[in-house]
């Protein structure tokens, strides 16, 4: 007969105790998991690549609701337990509901610590720790202000990923270098420059002093100095305290966290603690490595199997915001020690060795990380290190005094060699995974774990493959679109020409897919490859799209929609302003804000009233912004000649030509485009994915750039003479985007795949190629060359809210 085990907290711990006990005893126990948010296990380590929408929250699920069904787990999400009674051992939930338990597990995670600094309670005033904080800064729009208060990792993570939407950060903290816990001075200050050459602002050795409001929400962080940061967001990332609140009322033994032994058992017998709730041997934990050991040893403890819980010593590989770190050992500066350091200013290297007693004891890297694991090895082994000490800070390759090959260091790595932090996965264990089938890196991922949380390891486990496989192993080239088919998404851009696919069943059925009806991943992109080529065709299909694009407005944190009415060029008129004012009153709209991108954002809009604002707008002649679309946003202008003295060209009359060209296409991902009127660049076109800079002579038009996670300024496409010629080169351009880019990428990631060369032989050289490009996009244009909000003010249908907002990806 089963036991009922009941799991208050659904974090990545307890995610992973229920995966092996399924694994291991999938007969043993009918759970029951209780998580007080609203949605079940997914990967907290990857809410920072979603708030820079890299991912979307359906890709960092670990565990979906089809999961739970399999096997059987009873599921209460958005529920709390109000109270425990230990005797009897009953579970009172806010629900009403009363649950009896044989087994209980305490998988309640960690809570943010907030500064109590005056204001800390206003309104705007966050932390970062789940998918609602995530949200809240994702509900900043361009040109926003932001403060984070904390140079840790999280707080990095989290203006890292503010920024690259194009929100100003200033990120406020009190020690004086970033990261001091996992980095030196030097490399704090490595970091530091490259965060403020991607715009964002840091201030250490900075202390808050009171956090400001205005009408109850935060307005600015007041710091001892004087200095004022205004903002619309203050996020507090400053360090987290164990959640122990429930286990001590229930009478566990609590000190900073909640008591456990090495088998994960509390001060009560039947309950059971895991994750950063928990105190083992005065030690709490915050990296996911030793959470997962100790699921691992809790999940035999529940099966009666024998297993102990050990502290290890523990690395730190990160990338924060695209910077390669490393830290492990001790790096203090002490009596006695040595230090080796490294430097290369040209490629932002820093190294750091520090020696004690002939043995490597600490070490700090940035920018290149590649040998860490070599170096970690040394530091757990405690070997001397006498005979290498000449070429040791040159790594595994360069020890006898010559370079071998790079291979020859992983397999030179011990069995116990830790190759996957997160998991805690050595490379013994990888190697016995391949030895028993798993001959690529899926599968070792599967079996194993190994680079399957943040994928930092990723290529450390394909040099394991590689060495354990020899001329069997094949590194992979590039990923399938998703796990429905075997083909990436250039392979099914190629077949879906070449085939003459013209549907999405004829996808699925032509092209081998293994699901029913493609999934939350694939369908996206197969829907947009099938409009860009055949727009005649195919018909969109909304249901395949992100919940902005089926809404046409992009939803809110408290699930509004914000309203951008286009504006050519950025030019509008008094009539339009009374218009979107009126609308304003009318709906009650809350924000009405100026974007970045020469636009007005109505923000806070009912569901139910996004028909009618969008008819009363139409009234007065305005249109989509197709602010929520991967298609062309905004095509920014100066005055130019009208009005400015410097000007040389139109530059907002050309901007406007290009606007109503180009409005309504979808492309791979969002398009914006620039013209300035001149080479001092008031519109800032060289950071565009196609910006036009007037001159004397005519126009020079680069493409490619981008402001956002990655800074980059355009490559020249070509100069032209004429508009015309200005205006058709973009269209081809932009044709050829849509006709051969992977979905999801920005232009500039795919001009770099494909080489400028490329480009320039196809829209710029082949003038009948240009003529093709430029008809096949009219051809596309005829279709979707309107009005989404016409349409569906036409019909007067008001909006449903969503059933569960958790569930919807709305990038």
């Amino acid at each position: 007969m089963k036991q009922k085990l009941v799991i208050i907290g659904a974090g990545m711990a307890s995610g992973r105790v229920i995966e092996n006990l399924v694994q291991d005893g999938p007969e043993a126990f009918d759970i029951t998991l209780i998580n007080a948010e609203p949605r079940g296990n997914y990967n907290r380590i990857m809410l920072s690549p979603v708030l820079a929408g890299d991912k979307t929250y359906q890709e960092i699920v670990t565990h979906d609701d089809a999961f739970y069904t399999e096997h059987d787990i009873t599921c209460r999400f958005g529920t709390r337990v109000m109270g425990i009674d230990t005797q009897t051992k009953i579970i009172k939930t806010d629900a009403g509901d009363v649950l009896d338990y044989d087994k209980l597990v305490f998988g309640t995670g960690s809570v943010p610590f907030m500064i109590p600094l005056p204001g800390h309670d206003l309104e705007g005033v966050i932390a970062y720790r789940d998918l609602e904080d995530t949200e809240a800064m994702m509900g900043l729009n361009t040109g926003q202000k932001a403060v984070v208060i904390g140079g840790g990792l999280l707080g990095l993570e989290a203006a890292a990923g503010m920024a690259a939407r194009g929100v100003e950060v200033t990120v406020v903290h009190i020690m004086g270098h970033l990261m001091e816990r996992q980095l030196d001075e030097a490399a704090g200050y490595l970091l530091k420059k490259a965060l403020e050459d991607k715009g964002i602002t840091v201030l250490t050795s900075a202390n808050s002093k009171e956090i400001l409001g205005k009408d109850g929400h935060v307005s600015a962080l007041l710091l001892e100095d004087g200095t004022e940061l205004p903002c619309d967001l203050l996020c507090m990332a400053v360090g987290i305290r164990p959640n122990v609140t429930l286990a001590k009322e229930a009478g566990l033994a609590v000190g900073r966290g909640i008591h456990v032994d090495d088998q994960m058992m509390t001060s009560i017998e039947d309950i059971y603690a895991v994750g950063e709730c928990v105190e083992h041997d005065g030690a709490l934990f915050g990296l996911v490595a030793p959470l997962y050991d100790q699921a691992g040893v809790l999940a035999k403890t529940l099966l009666e199997e024998p297993a102990a819980f050990k502290q290890k010593s523990l690395s730190t590989k990160l990338k924060v915001t695209g910077c390669d770190l490393f830290s492990a050992g001790d790096f203090a500066d002490a009596e006695g020690r040595e230090d080796i350091v490294f430097r290369d200013p040209s490629r932002g290297v820093y190294k750091r060795l520090i020696i004690e007693n002939d043995r490597l004891i600490g070490a700090v890297m940035y920018g290149d990380t590649a040998d860490s694991t070599w170096f970690f090895g040394l530091i757990q082994s405690g070997d001397s290190i006498a005979d290498m000490r000449e070429t040791l800070i040159f790594g595994p390759a360069f020890q006898g005094g010559a370079s071998v090959d790079p291979l020859s260091a992983v397999a030179a790595l011990p069995p116990e060699a830790e190759i996957c932090g997160c998991n805690g996965i050595c490379k013994g264990t990888i190697v016995n995974a391949i030895e028993n089938g798993a001959t690529d890196l899926n599968a070792v991922r599967t079996t194993t774990k190994a680079s399957a949380s943040c994928g930092t390891c990723t290529g450390l486990v394909e040099q394991v493959l590689q060495v354990t496989l020899g001329d069997a192993f094949e590194m992979p080239t590039a990923q399938p679109i998703c796990k429905c088919c075997d083909l990436t998404h250039e392979d099914v851009r190629r077949l879906i020409k070449s085939q003459e696919l013209k549907s999405q069943q004829a996808v699925w059925q032509e092209l081998g897919w293994k699901t029913r009806n493609g999934c939350h991943v694939c369908r996206p992109a197969v829907n947009f490859y099938l409009l860009a080529d055949w727009p005649l065709d195919y018909k969109d299909d909304p249901q395949s799209r992100f919940v902005n694009e089926r809404k046409h407005a992009n939803i809110q944190k408290d699930g509004t929609f914000s309203v951008v009415p286009r504006m050519w060029g950025g030019i509008t008129n008094a009539a339009e302003l009374r218009a979107i004012a009126d609308a304003a009153d009318k709906y009650d709209v809350p924000t009405v804000k100026v974007t970045g991108g020469q636009r007005i954002d109505l923000l806070g809009v009912k569901g139910e009233d996004l028909p009618f604002i969008w008819a009363d707008l139409n009234r007065a002649g305005l249109v989509s912004g197709h602010a929520y679309s991967k298609g062309l946003r905004t095509v920014k202008t100066c005055v130019g000649t009208d009005h400015c003295r410097f000007g040389t060209q139109d530059s907002t009359g050309l901007g406007i030509k290009l606007e109503q060209i180009l409005w309504g296409s979808w492309t791979p991902h969002k398009v914006k485009l620039a013209v300035s009127g001149c080479p001092r660049n008031c519109a800032e076109a060289t950071c565009k994915d196609v910006g036009v800079i007037c001159v004397d002579s005519g126009f020079q038009i680069g493409v490619a750039g981008a402001a956002g996670m990655d800074l980059k300024e355009t490559e020249r496409l070509a100069d032209v003479p004429t508009e015309q010629e200005a205006i058709d080169l973009t269209v081809a351009f932009i044709q050829l985007y849509r006709e051969n880019a992977k979905y999801l990428d920005r232009p500039y990631k795919w001009v770099a795949k494909v080489g400028l060369d490329w480009v320039k032989e196809r829209v710029v050289d082949d003038l009948d190629e240009r003529a093709r490009l430029i008809a096949a996009f009219e051809l596309s244009q005829s279709i979707y060359r309107k009005d989404p909000w016409a349409e569906h003010a036409a019909k007067s249908q008001a909006f449903q809210p969503l059933a569960d907002l958790t569930l919807e990806a709305a990038e």
